[in-house]
């Protein structure tokens, strides 16, 4: 017989749990007695605060988190903010400044708004693993507005003011070290100046106290490159066999004109010559036979000093001269080595800056007696203009003393002696710009005495 679960509660029961009055309904009930055979377990005291410190570090540790995340992102976004610098600015870091020095400079020429900024920033992305670069010392510019982050790339990329030397082509080993140590931008010593013909002339971009004996090492190399790009580049059967050989003759080709359309030409004529074993006689050649590096291009050449004994003397020796007379610029070197094909062995100024190019004497003698009457006026007009010069004040002027010079010195010129008729090459004139002898093919007396071409 099943048994109804609701009548398993006795009357009795039920009258037991009912309260006895609504005082007792109120209170709450009691909760039953422990189980007998359970232990009591107490709490313990150091376990307790052990949990308390612990949770109280990670809610610090929590807040700092916070707090530096704050800071890093206000730090990068004062890092890439516009800086307060109004105008451009150049600043000079000097050699051995530290991050620290560095930033304190900046933040004195306004160039940063704060250099602890600048330092934490630094040292913060170099911390996380970004590759930062030292920041170089040397003299910048600041464009305006320019933030940390674009000061930090110039700094350490070294986008340094570049200034520049330029080295003029045709001088000396010996005259480019005394522009070099004349030149204040740059500093240090030079040891002792290179072989002639070892540099090559340019402009050169440098930073500010760069040294002296670095920026003309560079120069030695930058040649040395040249030179040997442009020997590969050459023509074939040449009169020469090293590029060194061909650096000479471009050394007397960069003295001998200084028009670009005429390098070939006349670099053309000297390979001609060679070839047939003539004479260069080539006045630069006689000026720095006798003078070296210390040279003097356009002093006025006379009989006694073409006649002059010297390694370098072309009208002396046949062949190249035994080193190169100057430093020749890329230009020559590149005429040198790819010469105008011609049958041109002689030429002669004409009076408008360039030259009349001949294969033979009869036509070299021509165009000779041209530039003489040429010269004789320009003699004639300077004179003319130093008279003037010379009712206003008493004495000449420096054009008459110069035109009275040139004239001096052209007729104290002779006739070269004679030579076989192979021999010709075209009359001789100042430096920087010459010609070749052509008195030297024709019996004395045939051609007037040699004259002077104003400088180049």
């Amino acid at each position: 017989m099943k048994t109804n679960r609701r009548e398993t509660t006795t009357p009795t029961l039920r009258a037991e749990m009912r309260p006895r009055s609504p005082a007792e309904a109120l209170e709450p009930g009691r909760a039953p007695l422990r189980p007998k055979g359970v232990k009591v377990r107490r709490e313990r005291k150091a376990l307790s605060g052990f949990v308390r410190l612990f949770s109280g570090l990670l809610t610090l540790g929590l807040v700092l988190m916070v707090a530096a995340g704050a800071a890093v992102g206000l730090l990068h976004q004062h890092f890439e903010q516009p800086g307060p610098l109004k105008e451009q600015r150049t600043v000079a870091i000097p050699k051995g400044d530290g991050v620290i020095a560095i930033a304190d400079r900046l933040a004195t020429e306004g160039v940063i708004s704060s250099a602890w900024a600048f330092v934490s920033n630094y040292k913060l992305r170099g911390m996380a693993g970004s590759k930062m670069a030292a920041l170089k010392h040397g003299e910048y510019v600041f464009k305006p507005g320019a933030s940390m982050r674009e000061v930090l790339d110039v700094l350490g990329e070294g986008k340094s003011v570049l200034y520049k030397v330029t080295v003029p082509e045709g001088l000396t080993s010996q005259q480019i070290v005394e522009r070099l140590m004349a030149e204040e931008s740059l500093s240090g010593e030079i040891a002792a100046a290179p072989a002639e013909g070892a540099i090559l002339p340019e402009t050169y971009g440098i930073e500010k106290g760069m040294g002296r004996q670095e920026i003309l090492d560079m120069m030695v190399v930058k040649r040395a490159q040249v030179l040997q790009a442009e020997w590969e580049k050459r023509q074939p059967d040449l009169p020469f066999k090293t590029a060194d050989e061909a650096l000479v003759l471009a050394s007397v080709i960069e003295k001998e004109t200084g028009r670009a359309d005429e390098r070939d030409k006349i670099a053309g004529v000297f390979i001609n010559r060679l070839r047939k074993g003539m004479k260069l006689q080539s006045d630069p050649t006689i000026l720095y036979g006798l003078y070296g590096g210390a040279v003097q291009w356009g002093k006025p050449i006379l009989q006694t000093e073409i006649d002059a004994k010297s390694a370098h003397n072309t009208y002396q020796i046949k062949g190249l001269p035994p080193t190169p007379i100057c430093n020749p610029g890329r230009a020559a070197i590149e005429a040198a080595l790819n010469p105008a094909k011609t049958a041109d062995l002689y030429f002669v100024a004409d009076g408008n800056g360039g030259h009349t190019f001949s294969d033979t004497l009869k036509e070299h003698n021509q165009a000779a007696s041209t530039w003489r009457k040429v010269e004789k006026e320009i003699r004639a007009k300077q004179e003319a203009a130093g008279e003037v010069g010379a009712k206003a004040d008493g004495s000449k002027t420096d054009a008459a003393k110069s035109g009275a010079q040139k004239a001096e010195a052209a007729a104290s010129i002779p006739n070269p002696p004679a030579e076989d008729a192979v021999q010709a090459v075209a009359a001789p004139v100042a430096a920087p710009i010459t010609t070749l002898n052509a008195a030297a093919a024709a019996p004395a007396g045939t051609i007037p005495p040699p004259v002077k071409k104003p400088k180049k």
